[in-house]
């Protein structure tokens, strides 16, 4: 019986936001390669159909707080089946550089003499958005743009979203749906309840959700919507330019005030 050599490779691949379209060719071509996939839960599936025939995938998922395998977990079982199949590739939503914990997987398999690599993703920062013809940037009214997790390790907001608040920056807000209520309160105990907002949730999928307002009626509107994780959080001046927010705008101008 002939053994095969065993070349161990980590190579961490951005599936992006979620649409099986918008993954790279570049990714696909490391599916294609791969001994062994470990894939998140926010990837779509129809990417597995590229892997080569005996590959072997194992669904790593984690969301929220229904976890199925912890970070050590995947840190280990990447280094186990590089050892012994060879190639794992390690299937992301979105980029695994953005809140990804890409940067943690990378050291580990480094530590134990594992070569790796990455192709970067579409993040759902600047995809989601940008499918939405939401500017995160835009001459005269936002000069950059922030983006921020809604979840700490401590289970409070992040002090850089305290920070951004104070700014004209837009500030995206990944994995932070169930805090848009404290998120609201920090706006508005800033003056800021009349500043435009989007919630965009299964974004880029079929079942994507789109809920647009200002920050004092968002949780209203999105509880009317039944919006739910997984979502982000836009908000800023450019949120007003969606074709959605005009319309309302439009709307609320046709509405007759009576006065007494």
């Amino acid at each position: 019986m002939i053994m095969r050599e065993i070349n161990p490779l980590l190579t961490l691949v951005g599936a992006g936001p979620g649409d099986p379209e918008l993954i790279s060719l570049k990714g696909i071509r490391a599916i294609r390669q791969a001994d062994v996939i470990l894939y998140d839960a926010l990837i779509n599936e129809e990417l597995l159909d590229y892997a080569k025939a005996g590959c072997t995938k194992i669904y790593v998922g984690k969301r929220a707080e229904r976890l199925s395998t912890s970070q050590d977990q995947i840190n280990q079982l990447i280094v186990d089946y590089a050892q012994t199949h060879g190639h794992v590739v390690r299937l992301k939503g979105g980029d695994p550089f953005v809140f990804g914990r890409g940067g943690e997987e990378i050291d580990f398999a480094r530590s134990h003499g594992i070569p790796t690599q990455v192709v970067p993703g579409i993040s759902s920062s600047t995809g989601l958005t940008a499918l939405q013809q939401i500017p995160t940037t835009h001459r005269g009214i936002s000069e950059s743009y922030w983006v921020i997790t809604g979840s700490t390790r401590a289970g409070e907001l992040s002090k850089d979203l305290k920070q951004a608040v104070q700014t004209d920056a837009t500030v995206i807000v990944l994995m932070g749906y169930a805090r848009l209520n404290q998120i609201v309160h920090l706006y508005t105990a800033h003056g800021k309840d009349k500043l435009p907002i989007a919630v965009i949730q299964n974004g880029s999928l079929p079942n994507e959700q789109l809920v647009i307002g200002r920050v004092e009626d968002i949780l209203e509107k999105a509880a009317q919507q039944g919006v739910g994780a997984p979502a982000i959080i836009v908000l800023g001046e450019v949120v007003a330019k969606h074709a959605a927010f005009h319309e309302l705008n439009s709307a609320l101008k046709d509405i007759p005030v009576f006065h007494e």
